[in-house]
Parts: structure tokens; C-alpha cells; sequence
């Protein structure tokens, strides 16, 4: 018999889900977009609230939906297709880019200040941080314990109370906006929003909060998906209050940082300049608990994910992904950020659109002849804008610079959109054949 969870349980799922999204890129990114937008945070935020908040938990109800991971997601594209999606939002999220950066960004703020940016105290520390990683993700049935009912709840308070102080106790007056945000204000955060990879992380963390609530004893599916949606849900509304809260922060510490490169340069500044040392310290500890807790739970989802492929065993992924994903993380966080952005800008369209296009199964006669060439053109696209984020911009020809809505980086989205129509009327069409044929 299923097993229904208490309150307590529900809200500590809740929790775990939002821990487990608030990491690195979370805590960072906002700040930034605070300090450069200017005037026009707010435009920008809303931007960076559609694709940071917005998507990922439309993710996870899609996810609830279809009772599965991103492989049954994406089961409409075909096998294969779907397995190489999958395996690209794996080691993206995983050991190529969000792992690492959740060690980066916590030495930036946590021990840089203290021993230098340099190369040996950057490869102690993320030695010992992987090792904790590794450690606590070794038992994955005791995540809704240690990280719904201990951690989450310590990384809530000390983000409500960096909140509260943003608020309070603003830095100073918004400088005046880079250009980006003078012309674009809500499409530049919109496009910012991608760099937290939340939507790719909830397509990998939504079977990690299956599995939380089944290793409660629930079974039901309905149970399940009912749990899921509440779990991101809650994980949603603790987004949007600490994005505001950054936002703010990062908006008046223009005059502590005008040039700052990263968001963590900023939070720094700001902690420093309002609390102290001590403020130094507690920010430390909220990065570290923060950054932890989003890397443990990359790594138990993508080391359950590739031990369904791989000859290996769980317990020695994990090892290999923590070790792995420390080698990567010793290249440091303004060249790990600068090496994910063509590559988020390139897949997050096609995550998109399959999201978005999982709520219509419903509506077609295939699903694949509506879904499949969608992702393909908004792939092709993505790949454009994402060419323009690199250095082989130059390579590019003019046109390419002007094609609908490309200042903006959504180059994809019109072609998309058109492709979509066309597949739409195809498959009215080729429905109404076939049934003329049959008759």
C-alpha cells in the first residue's frame, strides 16, 4: 500500500527541491544582472524570472507529468535522439559545467579573499569540497534527511537574512546601464536567466524528487506527480524571493564594484561593506551549504542516470564524476562561465521547446512529426546565437546579425514558431488523408 507524506515531509520535499536549485549560478548571476541593468532592473528581472524561475518549474510539472526523467520526456523525439538529449543535459549540469562552478563560485567568495585567487589554494580546496561531495552522495536514500530536513532549512535562513539586509540596507543608487540592458533590458535578462541552467537542472533533478518521496514508501503515481508539482511549486516561490532580494542587492552596489566581473565579486563587496569580517564569514558558509548541496545532488542524479547506460556501478560514478568534475573546476569560475555560454544558448531552445511542447500531446495526431522538427529548427538556430556569444562571431556572415529578433539572442524563436505552423497544418492534413484513404 502507498504511503502518503506529512506536511512536514511535503514542505522538507519543497525545500530539498529549492536547495538543490539554489547553487552557484543562483546566487551569482542575479547580482550581476542588479549591477549592470541600472534603471532598468526590474525589465530585466522579469526577463531572468521567465527562464530562471518560470521554465524550470513548468520542467518539473512536465516531468511529474509523464512520471519519469528526461528520457521519458523527450520519448516523443525517438529513442536515440532522446538518450543523446538526455546525456547532453547530464554532463552540462553535471561534470562539465554546473558541478564545477559550484565549487568555484564558493572558493571565489569563501577562501579567495583569505588566500588568493591562485592556482594551489583553487586545487586544496576543491579537493576537499569534492571529497564531501562524493561522501554524502554515496547514499542518495538519505538526501530528503540530510538535505530536506538539515541543510535546506540552515541555507534558507541564511539567504532570507542576505535578503532582508539587501533590502534594508541598500549599498547605494543603480548606476546607469551597460547597453545591453539600455536596448534590451528584458530579453538580455531573459537570455541571463539561461546561465543558472535550472531548466536543464530540473530536468535532472525531477526524478531525483521521485525517488525522495518513493523512498518514503509512496508508490502511487498520482501520489507522486501530486508531490512533485507541490515540490516545485514551493521550490518556485523561494526562487523569485531570493532573485528579487539579489536583484536589489546587486542593483546598489554599483558603487562599491562598477567593474565587477562576477557575481560573486559583488556579493563580496556588498557583505563587507555592510557587515564586516564577520559578514564575510556567514556569507562563506551560506555559499559553501548553498553550493554543496546543489552539487551532491548533480551528482547522485547524474551518476543514477549514466549507471543505467554504463557498465559501472553507481557508488564508482560517483566517485568518477567528483573527480572529474574537480579537474574542470581548477580552470576557474570567469573561464568556466565564459566556455558554458555558447553552449547554454545553443541547447536551451530545443529544452524549451520540448517543455513547452510536452503540455500539447493531446492536441496531435504524432507527437514526433509536431515535436521532432520544432527541436531541430530550434536547435539549428540556437547554434546561430550561440556562434555570436563565442569568438568565431567574426566568422559569421552579416545576415545572419539580422535576422528576426537575433539583438535580442532569440534568433530561434520565429523560425520555430513558423515551423511549428507548418507541422501543425501537416499533420491536420496528412490526419484527414488518412482517414479518407481508410474510408
Amino acid at each position: 500500500m502507498s504511503h502518503r507524506l506529512a506536511s512536514k515531509d511535503i514542505l522538507a520535499l519543497g525545500f530539498m527541491t529549492f536547495a538543490l536549485f539554489v547553487g552557484a549560478g543562483n546566487i551569482i548571476f542575479p547580482p550581476m544582472v542588479g549591477l549592470q541593468s541600472g534603471e532598468h532592473v526590474w525589465t530585466a528581472a522579469i526577463g531572468f524570472l521567465v527562464t530562471a524561475v518560470g521554465l524550470p518549474v513548468v520542467t518539473v510539472i512536465a516531468l511529474a507529468r509523464v512520471g519519469g526523467g528526461v528520457d521519458t520526456l523527450s520519448a516523443p523525439i525517438g529513442r536515440h535522439a532522446g538518450l543523446l538529449l538526455a546525456t547532453v543535459c547530464y554532463l552540462t549540469v553535471g561534470p562539465l559545467f554546473a558541478t564545477p562552478r559550484t565549487a568555484t563560485v564558493s572558493f571565489e567568495v569563501g577562501m579567495a579573499p583569505l588566500t588568493g585567487g591562485g592556482a594551489l589554494p583553487l586545487f586544496i580546496y576543491s579537493l576537499v569540497y569534492f571529497v564531501l561531495v562524493i561522501g554524502i552522495s554515496l547514499y542518495p536514500g538519505r538526501l530528503l534527511d540530510t538535505v530536506g530536513h538539515i541543510l535546506a532549512p540552515v541555507k534558507i535562513v541564511a539567504l532570507a537574512m542576505l535578503g532582508i539586509a539587501a533590502l534594508l540596507w541598500p549599498a547605494g543608487a543603480p548606476i546607469p546601464a551597460v547597453e545591453a540592458y539600455q536596448s534590451v533590458p528584458f530579453s538580455s535578462g531573459f537570455i541571463n536567466g539561461y546561465l543558472t541552467m535550472d531548466t536543464l537542472g530540473a530536468m535532472v533533478f525531477g526524478i531525483v524528487i521521485v525517488n525522495a518521496a518513493r523512498s518514503r514508501g509512496v508508490t502511487d503515481r498520482g501520489l507522486l506527480t501530486r508531490y512533485t508539482i507541490l515540490a516545485g511549486l514551493i521550490a518556485g516561490v523561494g526562487l523569485t524571493l531570493v532573485y528579487l532580494s539579489l536583484f536589489k542587492l546587486g542593483s546598489g552596489s554599483g558603487v562599491l564594484v562598477p567593474e565587477a566581473t562576477n557575481g560573486a565579486v559583488i556579493l563580496h563587496a556588498y557583505v563587507q561593506n555592510t557587515f564586516g569580517t564577520m559578514g564575510s564569514f556567514f556569507l562563506a558558509a551560506l555559499i559553501f551549504i548553498a553550493c554543496m548541496v546543489t552539487a551532491v545532488g548533480l551528482t547522485c542524479a547524474c551518476a543514477e542516470f549514466f549507471a543505467q547506460y554504463l557498465p559501472l556501478s553507481y557508488k564508482k560514478l560517483v566517485f568518477i564524476l567528483g573527480l572529474f568534475s574537480m579537474l574542470v573546476s581548477n580552470l576557474g569560475l570567469s573561464h568556466l562561465i565564459q566556455l558554458s555560454i555558447p553552449v547554454l544558448t545553443a541547447i536551451y531552445p530545443p529544452c524549451i521547446v520540448l517543455v513547452v511542447l510536452s503540455f500539447t500531446l493531446r492536441w496531435w495526431n504524432s507527437a514526433t512529426r509536431i515535436i521532432a522538427p520544432v527541436m531541430l529548427v530550434s536547435l539549428l538556430f540556437g547554434i546561430l546565437d550561440a556562434v555570436k556569444t563565442s569568438p568565431f562571431v567574426d566568422l559569421m556572415p552579416e545576415w545572419i546579425h539580422h535576422l528576426p529578433l537575433a539583438a535580442q539572442g532569440l534568433a530561434w524563436l520565429p523560425p520555430s514558431l513558423l515551423m511549428l505552423l507548418l507541422v501543425a497544418i501537416y499533420d491536420r492534413v496528412f490526419a484527414r488523408n488518412q482517414v479518407a484513404v481508410h474510408s
